[in-house]
């Protein structure tokens, strides 16, 4: 029986596990993610998955490859955690998710976006503390009569603008690569007409390092529309904090709402005793302008259908490459 070791599995996670185990691979889960001091968890088994954040660098790929591992996925679209390098050169085959459930991370951009546009994130925190008035700062427009911006139209960023449009929004978009379903779905335009249309932006772009880091930088907030929410669920090395932060201050921006955060693996699955504990200073900056910034944990594709998802590809990920030696969602340099 093949044995494969899955990080990152959560207690919740365990029996969409089980019961989509169709090839009868023998699991074993850690809910940890890798790192290097439970890399040992892996001895004796025929192939590894992770997930994002997962420390996939050489030195636990050596290990691997001394303990006859071949196969090491991912179940997230996302494999910048993954040294492709490495595991060319030690032999090891990679591969990943390339698609899973849009809805996921499109509804909670969504839910972001109204929250912040509504402004509930304001009016919550000051009924949680007893004060019931309704400031000026509580006036909004309504969605349907408001513009919404849509930077990159894959599959994600595609399902949130019709969502938007199913409230009645109308959305523009800025894709140099746009699908023919986006073309005839969006309005497209270029960035800088998007950005000066929209009442609220979100980001929906792959994040490809020392490319398109700060992407969202003092010239993108500066273009937008004066009073506009932007949210960013994507990567969180493609927003430039100081450039957002004083996009805050100065009125440019009315919100700012990310599941994204820079050094996720040092602060994801981790309780602080407080903010000031969080170990990067312009995550700490952020967290300290709520209600105007909201923050979640890169919780978009924590949905069921998402799950069930990433879990069936991975497991025929697994069966293509034993059966055939291959798989079409293969990874490499």
């Amino acid at each position: 029986m093949v044995k494969i070791t899955s990080y990152g599995v959560r207690p919740i996670e365990e029996p969409y596990f089980d019961r989509l185990n169709q090839f009868g691979f023998d699991m074993t889960y850690v809910p940890e993610m890798l790192t290097h001091d439970n890399v040992d968890a892996s001895k004796g088994a025929d192939g590894v998955l992770v997930r994002g954040n997962c420390v996939v660098d050489r030195q636990n790929l050596q290990k691997f490859a001394d303990w006859g591992i071949k196969m090491v996925f991912t179940r997230t679209v996302g494999y910048n955690h993954m040294d492709l390098q490495a595991a060319s050169d030690l032999g090891i085959a990679m591969a990943r998710v390339p698609a899973y459930s849009p809805f996921a991370v499109a509804e909670l951009a969504l839910t972001m976006g109204m929250n912040l546009f509504r402004h509930v994130n304001l009016a919550v925190d000051r009924t949680h503390q007893a004060n019931f008035t309704v400031g000026t700062d509580l006036f909004s427009k309504e969605i349907h009569t408001a513009t919404v911006g849509i930077m990159g139209v894959g599959r994600i960023g595609l399902t949130e603008a019709k969502l938007y449009q199913g409230l009645g929004a109308n959305v523009v978009a800025y894709d140099p690569y746009p699908s023919p379903a986006a073309k005839e779905t969006v309005t497209l335009c270029d960035l800088p007409t998007m950005l000066g249309q929209a009442d609220i932006v979100s980001v929906h772009v792959p994040y490809f390092p020392g490319k398109n880091d700060n992407l969202i930088d003092a010239k993108f907030v500066e273009q937008m529309k004066p009073g506009a929410v932007l949210v960013n669920t994507a990567r969180g090395e493609l927003a430039d904090i100081p450039a957002i932060l004083q996009g805050l201050d100065t009125g440019k921006l009315t919100g700012y709402g990310a599941d994204v955060i820079l050094d996720e693996g040092e602060i994801l699955g981790k309780h602080f005793n407080q903010v000031s504990d969080v170990p990067n200073d312009q995550v700490q900056q952020l967290l300290a302008r709520y209600p105007q910034v909201l923050i979640t944990p890169h919780m978009g594709s924590y949905t069921e259908p998402a799950l069930q998802d990433m879990i069936s590809v991975s497991y025929q990920n697994f069966h293509d490459y034993l059966t055939t030696g291959k798989t079409s969602n293969a990874i490499s340099i």
